[in-house]
């Protein structure tokens, strides 16, 4: 069927980004809520271990969208990613490719790179460092910065919040230092 064409392509920005913007005005008229996914693991916990920890002692139930909201978002990324598995693989620029291949990452197109998506590449004791490491560092910068990627780029910036302007800023920056010195260094 064409529809299923259409949502098996990759969408242009001009397309894919005010659908995502939308939802920011439209979770603040569906009852104030505000759009993020990191609360969320705090949510299960409190859910799941009803200990006795501060922390996880709050109306968690009052916030029970959130728990659906994970949940479509982890099914859309199984319907995305396997039911409507792309047809081709999104294009990637000669200078990247060049890039990835001075890194010893092989390209051939509409394949995945084994040397990053695989699971014998990352079942090494380097890798499943790295894997544990990163997710640390990133749900302890998630805690500390006071949101994830999403909602301080999606929610805090349309809503005009300074730190999420900051955050942002330092996400964009780190990536930038990671993609370019760090990523080389544990490639090699």
């Amino acid at each position: 069927m064409e529809i299923f064409n259409v949502l098996r392509q990759q969408w242009p920005w001009y397309i894919a980004g005010p659908i995502i913007g939308l939802s920011v005005p439209l979770l603040l008229l569906a009852g104030n809520k505000m759009l993020g996914i990191s609360s969320t693991l705090r949510q299960i916990c409190a859910m799941c271990f009803p200990a006795n920890i501060p922390f996880l002692k709050y109306k968690w139930k009052d916030q029970l969208w959130k728990i659906f909201f994970a949940v479509g978002l982890l099914l859309g990324g199984f319907i995305g990613g396997v039911l409507l598995k792309p047809i081709t693989m999104p294009q990637i620029s000669d200078a990247t490719i060049k890039d990835m291949r001075l890194m010893g990452i092989s390209y051939r197109e509409n394949i995945l790179p084994a040397e990053i998506y695989s699971w014998a590449h990352l079942l090494t004791w380097q890798n499943l460092l790295i894997v544990v490491g990163g997710g640390f560092l990133v749900g302890f910068g998630t805690r500390y910065a006071g949101g994830c990627t999403s909602g301080h780029g999606i929610f805090g910036l349309s809503t005009l919040q300074w730190p999420s302007l900051v955050a942002v800023v330092l996400f964009f920056a780190s990536g930038i230092l990671t993609a370019n010195f760090i990523l080389p260094l544990l490639l090699k």
